[in-house]
């Protein structure tokens, strides 16, 4: 029986990873966006609006989903408004789907906030300590994450189905008009700096530049969120997803200047945000568009510069453990170095970057 999945969020940087994954397996597979003019071909779109609780039902009437895929989140002013309207939409989304009753399986995808803390107070105060595992306690403060585990935990038991959640650290891959998306970002970054002969600086923090961190490629999330919703042993749990090796930044931007042809400039020590450093790049990247027969002149649609500070300008090493998951035999590898460049050399051939 060919299995039939909904990947919300579906032209995302997880969601479109994930609905390759699945077609390729020979799944049918549906996918929910907003606007799903850019799907992976063999997607079938479906177009809602999560927060209208009316349209999402009108939208996936007749829709009758084994397995759902939760990849999307709507980033608002605030932690309380990120609660009210990311919990609302899995919530309506889930009251959506609950007539049909063919869910057997729901996975949602937040990430290392869970562990870190809302942007508003990021890697302050009491964190537990790394590496991060699942076991560890919520953290005692408001977190829309916390807010979509529950909803998603109250439909479930609602409706019987099953469950996942799963918490990758920063995701490398692909998807214009992505909210959080640091390899684009440093591709853009590296080719205005090689263009302009500005220096490639690394933008974060000391703590960043020399301790431990890891990753998570788009194509390893998705694998794991296969695993997960076809293996009975992962049934109802949480799982850190990451791709398996660890690395230091002061290594890491080295390998990346040297995929760019550019010499990395010395770091030392000071925080140098690209929010800052690319704050008037948009004209210079529109003229570096147009010399080099670019697909996308508008900087905006291609960086988020806010959300790779944040992450490289955290005063903590931030590693996460996956014992839970290789406990349970899911084994795959991907190094990360390889995870940016796969991703660049993705970018320059859809002219993306020159």
């Amino acid at each position: 029986m060919t299995q039939q999945a909904l990947v919300v969020g579906a032209t995302g940087i997880v969601g479109s990873a994930l609905a390759k994954q699945l077609l390729a397996a020979g799944w049918d597979v549906h996918g929910l966006a907003r606007r799903p003019d850019a799907l992976p071909t063999g997607v079938q779109g479906v177009a809602a609006d999560l927060s209208d609780a009316q349209g999402t039902r009108a939208a996936l009437a007749g829709l009758a989903p084994s397995h759902v895929f939760i990849t999307t989140w709507s980033r608002q002013a605030n932690e309380a408004e990120n609660i009210r309207v990311n919990a609302a939409m899995v919530r309506n989304l889930l009251d959506s789907l609950q007539p049909a009753g063919s869910v057997r399986h729901v996975a949602l995808v937040t990430g290392l906030k869970h562990y870190l803390g809302p942007f508003e107070a990021y890697a302050r105060g009491a964190l537990p300590q790394t590496p991060f595992r699942e076991e560890q306690p919520r953290l005692d403060i408001e977190n829309f994450y916390y807010a979509q585990e529950d909803e998603l935990f109250a439909a479930a038991a609602r409706d019987g189905f099953h469950w996942s959640v799963h918490r990758p650290h920063t995701v490398i891959g692909a998807a214009v008009g992505n909210a959080m998306n640091m390899g684009t970002t440093l591709a853009v970054y590296a080719s205005l700096c090689k263009a302009t002969g500005r220096p490639f600086r690394f933008p974060g923090s000391t703590a960043q530049w020399e301790g431990l961190t890891d990753m998570t490629d788009a194509r390893q999330l998705a694998k794991h969120l296969l695993w997960a919703a076809t293996t009975p042993a992962a049934a109802d749990e949480a799982f850190n997803v990451v791709n398996g090796d660890v690395f230091r930044w002061r290594w890491m931007w080295g390998r990346i200047a040297e995929w760019f042809e550019l010499e990395p400039a010395p770091f030392d020590g000071t925080l140098q945000p690209l929010e800052m450093q690319m704050a008037d790049d948009a004209e210079a990247w529109t003229q570096l568009a147009t010399a080099h027969g670019l697909i996308e002149a508008d900087i905006q649609r291609l960086i988020s510069p806010w959300h790779t500070d944040a992450d490289l300008g955290r005063p903590l090493e931030v590693v996460t453990d996956m014992s839970k998951s290789r406990r349970m035999g899911f084994l795959d590898y991907q190094p990360s170095d390889d995870a940016f460049f796969d991703l660049f050399a993705m970018l320059r051939a859809q002219r993306l970057i020159p």
